[in-house]
């Protein structure tokens, strides 16, 4: 077994091509799983300096300062707070948008479309200071409503793109059996054409919650300081902190909700579920 950790003897046993498989395979681990791994490795790490490779003392003393401060704890409550706001109100806005343009063909509808992407189109610092202009004029700067509203313009184009294509895969065969049996059009919709686009629906709120958890930009200017979320308390630590296993324990409490959501909502993750609602017909 030994021998064959000897780099000639494991290419001449498995052959050139498995062999440069495996040196491809090496690389990707290294650099997608090795900033994680070195992550995982300070977020326990009491003591830490540069030279050494691990840690000079395992605990979790960062753990107990990141809970023990009430402003991070703060920033943590808020990030919830603001996060599950701006799904409910993406829903509610956008699933009616996705669904007139599943099922109604007019003039301008693929422009309409694509208007959505024009937010992830620019560069997003550039977007923010022009909305900061309008926002300081109707009173929204350092409020909710204001920090909502710039997280809802990050996550529009998933939130109509991914449920147009859902509702466009649901038959209208289905939703006129049910006419037909005397259901009307609200109920049909929530009877059977909203639980046929859940896969889709349910994709596009988990991009739009994670997208929210994420956003500092726009919440940094926007929030005026007086709404921190966990990603702006983090650049907060590790611009005024000199320990870095502070950003690092951060860093995990902003993966949590993500692997949670994630794992919950695996069964409707897939690459029909996500490539499809792409598509512009």
């Amino acid at each position: 077994m030994f021998k064959m950790l000897n780099p000639r003897r494991f290419y001449h046993a498995v052959g050139r091509r498995k062999f440069l498989e495996f040196v491809l395979l090496a690389v990707f681990v290294l650099f997608f799983y090795g900033p994680l791994l070195n992550m995982l490795m300070l977020a326990f790490a009491n003591e830490y300096n540069v030279p050494h490779v691990l840690p000079e003392q395992w605990g979790i003393e960062w753990w107990g300062y990141v809970f023990g401060q009430e402003s991070l704890v703060s920033s943590m409550i808020q990030s919830f707070i603001v996060a599950i706001a701006t799904t409910i109100i993406s829903m509610v806005f956008c699933i009616p948008a996705a669904y007139s343009i599943a099922r109604f063909k007019y003039r301008g509808r693929k422009i309409f479309m694509l208007s959505f992407l024009l937010t992830n189109a620019f560069p997003k610092l550039g977007i923010y200071t022009s909305i900061a202009v309008l926002f300081y004029k109707y009173g929204l700067m350092g409020t909710y409503p204001g920090v909502i509203i710039i997280h809802m313009i990050n996550s529009m184009m998933f939130m109509v793109w991914l449920p147009s294509n859902a509702f466009r895969n649901v038959h209208r065969q289905q939703e006129e059996a049910a006419r037909d049996v005397g259901a009307g059009p609200i109920r049909t919709f929530f009877k059977v054409t909203f639980p046929m686009a859940m896969p889709g629906i349910a994709v596009a709120t988990l991009y739009t919650f994670l997208g929210s958890m994420e956003e500092a930009q726009g919440t940094m200017l926007v929030g005026l300081a007086r709404i921190q979320t966990m990603p702006v308390a983090m650049y907060g630590i590790v611009l005024d902190s000199s320990a870095v296993q502070i950003g690092a324990v951060f860093a995990i409490l902003l993966i949590i909700p993500s692997a949670v959501m994630i794992f919950l909502m695996r069964k409707f993750i897939g690459p029909e579920a996500i490539a499809g609602g792409f598509k512009m017909k």
